[in-house]
């Protein structure tokens, strides 16, 4: 992207991610970044150098997907990372001992691990309530609140947060709050723009869309934030490498176009599986039957590809996740392949089984990755599959 358009809001965002965050090769005008393999930078002299001086600190490419990334959520900075864990894992190294976070219940489950089983043992305290009840993360905030963290929609339960509503809430408390927008990507959902100081993605997933890569992101729009998060990404070290960087810059660039796929297919398919006689509930946000429909539309522009079903057995579900041709057996989510899983026994398994239960994530339910293949073929291996259960 030249310069000129590098600062162009009034540009639609199919249009942002092809050109934002690119500027022109200056050896060869190379249209796509080039991949900067390097650890180090030459110096003109002590204290003098071209603004770089050290891989981890910063990289070329790595700079460019940053900036492609944080003007895709309508944000100021962008900081990759190489994990989504390690970009939540940036986020409570912004807290101290003492402090306290308040959480939705059912986040990805190696959050959870990292929260219940890394961060509480080193004095930071967390709180995790129903983040779709405004009135419980509410109730939940105390004087040492200092984060508010959500997902929306939720991993595996596809439970929504109201964006404005928490925002207001950790304003209130004078905390922070961090959305992690992987599922629905910016393509559908901006949460900056309801007011969270915080988007993460696990750029792993739709972001990359291609399942050939590992990482996360960050992006803020306060410069204050902004400052803290730099100083972690480059004292704690857990950036990506440019190669990594280079597959996610070149997945952004087909996200708009993948995801209008991804979401055709997931409306399709959530609403065949509603119907279906095998099929006790559907949990997709796109559904009118979806408790939280009427704020999906409110906050989110597409509903994406993800959902997840009750089978009522769990026989069944292990039954049925081992006999789908098509849809891949396997962790992950978002690449333009379909895959199915188990979360209780995959995503989920280190979630302590109460939480689990009272969540309603049962040893029952199974998640689909919806991929951007033909839905008839999607629907057809899904009916042989329930079939045989």
């Amino acid at each position: 992207m030249t310069k000129a358009l590098e600062g162009d809001r009034s540009l639609r965002i199919a249009t942002r991610t092809v050109h934002a965050g690119v500027v022109p090769d200056p050896l060869a005008g190379a249209v796509m970044p080039p991949i900067y393999q390097t650890s180090t930078y030459i110096q003109q002299g002590l204290g003098q150098n071209k603004g770089y001086e050290y891989g981890r600190t910063k990289n070329p490419t790595r700079e460019a997907f940053e900036r492609n990334v944080a003007a895709l959520e309508g944000g100021a900075h962008g900081f990759a990372f190489g994990s989504g864990l390690a970009a939540v894992d940036a986020i409570l190294k912004l807290l101290s001992a003492g402090d306290h976070v308040v959480c939705g219940e059912n986040v990805y489950g190696g959050t959870h691990r990292q929260m219940t089983l890394i961060y509480a043992r080193l004095g930071i305290r967390f709180s995790f309530v129903d983040g779709g009840d405004t009135a419980a993360v509410a109730k939940a905030v105390t004087p040492q609140t200092k984060l508010v963290y959500a997902e929306t929609p939720t991993n595996p339960m596809m439970r929504l947060c109201d964006l404005a509503a928490t925002a207001d809430i950790a304003r209130r408390a004078k905390a922070l709050f961090a959305v992690d927008n992987t599922f629905a990507t910016p393509l559908f959902q901006r949460p900056l723009e309801f007011g969270a100081d915080l988007v993460l993605h696990s750029t792993t997933k739709y972001l990359n869309g291609h399942s050939d890569m590992v990482g996360g992101m960050l992006i803020t729009n306060r410069d204050d934030v902004a400052e803290r998060v730099a100083f972690i990404q480059n004292g704690s070290g857990a950036v990506p490498g440019p190669f990594d960087c280079w597959l996610g810059l070149r997945g952004t660039k087909t996200l708009a176009l993948r995801m209008r796929q991804h979401d055709a297919n997931g409306r399709r398919i959530a609403e065949w599986l509603s119907k279906h006689p095998k099929v006790q509930q559907v949990y997709y946000p796109g559904l009118p039957s979806h408790p939280q429909h009427d704020l999906a539309c409110r906050q989110m522009s597409g509903f994406g590809g993800m959902l997840s079903l009750e089978l009522g057995d769990p026989a069944r579900a292990r039954k049925f996740v081992a006999v789908t041709r098509i849809f891949a057996l396997a962790e992950s989510l978002g690449g333009v392949e379909s895959l199915i899983g188990h979360p209780a026994s995959m995503t989920h398994a280190s979630v302590p089984p109460e939480l689990r239960r009272k969540m309603g994530l049962t040893d029952s339910l199974v998640r689909l990755s919806i991929g951007i293949e033909d839905a008839d073929d999607l629907i057809a291996d899904l009916d042989q599959a329930l079939a045989q259960c």
